[in-house]
């Protein structure tokens, strides 16, 4: 009987920081860990368009990947849509997907942001 792979569970911690003036554009990195003792430095960008204006950033945003079985999955681009609406201190929860593999991210951060955003959100290994 052939062995099959299991999933794991990983998460990542990031900092993101960003602007948007019709056009939407965020960087940053964090580090994602898994329970079977993988680990990877990672850097984050987003991008995309719509109706949007604002600046925020995020620190010690929190990340967990669903369908994952080995740490490499979780690099690429997943797919993204966004309403938002936040003055000073603002809370984000979003739900993104790249083929099998999903991402719940989390997080608190500081800014002003207005509008609705269509892009991608890609994590690349540093």
């Amino acid at each position: 009987m052939p062995v099959q792979a299991r999933d794991i569970s990983c998460q990542m911690r990031y900092n993101l920081k960003g602007w948007s003036l019709f056009y939407q554009t965020a960087r940053g990195n964090g580090v994602v860990t898994c329970d079977n003792g993988q680990s990877l430095r990672v850097s984050i960008e987003t991008k995309g368009g719509g109706l949007t204006i604002g600046k925020s950033e995020i620190t010690n945003g929190r990340g967990r990947f669903a369908g994952v079985r080995d740490i490499r999955d979780v690099l690429g681009a997943y797919a993204t849509a966004d309403v938002h609406a936040g003055v000073v201190k603002s809370s984000a929860a979003q739900v993104l997907v790249k083929g099998n593999v999903t991402l719940a991210l989390a997080g608190t951060g500081r800014g002003w942001d207005l509008g609705i955003a269509f892009g991608k959100f890609v994590i690349k290994a540093d």
